[in-house]
């Protein structure tokens, strides 16, 4: 297996992946109305609703964003994984094409979980590893 491809490939995956639910996803709850998706948060019977719509915001947005920078990746990717797991069970009732986002960015996130920056990350960067 080419090792450098398979790195070139998974920071691809995980920049755009990350780019992607940070700018599409959580930019807009944080800089919009939040009040409207906290009223969905509460629909779930989540406590604190506006307290866990904004947990769930900057999970996508801040945990989006160190991914795709690959800073802190680990714990970042489990808080988006696991605000994916939540969307999955927002949407378990609804068609498969209404879960399939979430469900692929669940995937990727668990996968930044194990796998981690890569050799192509801040994460590598700052623990000194070469590409």
């Amino acid at each position: 297996m080419n090792t450098h491809g398979a790195a070139i490939g998974w920071t691809l995956v995980r920049v755009v992946f990350g780019l992607t639910l940070a700018l599409a996803h959580g930019l807009p709850k944080v800089t919009g109305d939040i009040s409207r998706f906290a009223e969905g948060v509460a629909g779930l019977g989540f406590p604190f609703p506006v307290f866990f719509a904004w947990c769930a915001a900057l999970a996508e947005l801040v945990g989006g964003l160190l991914v795709a920078l690959g800073l802190f990746t680990r714990p970042a990717a489990a808080f988006a994984a696991f605000t994916m797991v939540v969307a999955l069970y927002r949407h378990r009732v609804d068609p498969f094409g209404r879960m399939e986002l979430a469900l692929l960015y669940l995937a990727v996130f668990a996968a930044a979980v194990l796998v981690g920056g890569g050799p192509y990350s801040l994460d590598a960067k700052v623990r000194g590893r070469k590409a």
